[in-house]
């Protein structure tokens, strides 16, 4: 089976020590996003906001590996606010209008100051 990564291209994030999205197979392991933007910075606003900012984050790391959202099988989240649920979930589910992805969220402090962070697991044979 062929490994391929796919590095990290945000200034904010591409010191880090791993691969933005990581293909096996037809498989596709992308690492948790946050709602940063284009400068590597996180954007200001509530849990829509970041909501947006971080799914838009996902489909680009998808996308390097030739995938989309709509190949995505499993998602998981972490809310730093568990009342936020309500309002993340509208914003999610406009991404996945069809079939939706097996999904875990869960509460906990993020590492950076950001309200949310998703990674997935996306099947494309």
């Amino acid at each position: 089976m062929t490994i391929e990564f796919f590095e990290e291209s945000n200034v904010g994030t591409r010191a880090l020590p791993r691969s933005l999205a990581t293909k096996a197979g037809g498989f596709v392991f992308v690492s948790g996003q946050v709602a940063r933007d284009e400068n590597g910075d996180i954007i200001a606003g509530e849990i829509e906001a970041h909501t947006r900012q971080t799914m838009k984050n996902v489909a680009h790391a998808l996308a390097l590996s030739g995938c989309t959202l709509e190949h995505v099988v499993k998602a998981t989240v972490w809310l730093a606010n568990a009342h936020d649920f309500d309002e993340f979930n509208r914003v999610y589910s406009a991404f996945f209008p069809g079939n939706r992805p097996a999904r875990s969220t869960t509460q906990a402090k993020n590492m950076v100051d950001t309200k949310i962070e998703i990674e997935v697991i996306a099947y494309k044979p």
